[in-house]
């Protein structure tokens, strides 16, 4: 009985497949070391929303501003029109990835633990 190039490649491909389901063993995680980076992420992304908030106020200060001060120049007034809106939705976004992240972090931590 001859070994041809076929029969070995389907010998080796079979090894290589078949190799990780027997050598591996059963790993768990650690989640004693979860705790502290959940914890700085959560710290992360509160120090973040609150910076993107405080940009999002100055702009609005900033829009208002020129709203008022317009004096009925209707290119000053629509970008302030248009720097008002850009703020509100970046508001907006902000706050969305605010709560969707705790949603995220208290779904993760029920159905894994803490």
């Amino acid at each position: 009985m001859r070994v041809t190039k076929a029969d070995l490649k389907i010998i080796t491909a079979t090894v290589i497949i078949g190799m990780p389901s027997v050598l591996t063993q059963t790993a768990f995680a650690d989640t004693s070391s979860v705790t502290p980076i959940d914890n700085f992420m959560k710290s992360v992304i509160q120090v973040l929303a609150g910076l993107a908030g405080l940009v999002a106020t100055g702009f609005f200060v900033v829009g208002g501003f020129g709203y008022i001060t317009s004096s009925g120049n209707p290119e000053h007034l629509d970008r302030s029109k248009r720097t008002l809106l850009f703020s509100a939705i970046g508001l907006t976004i902000t706050i969305a990835a605010f709560v969707i992240s705790n949603i995220v972090t208290g779904l993760a931590t029920s159905a894994f633990g803490s």
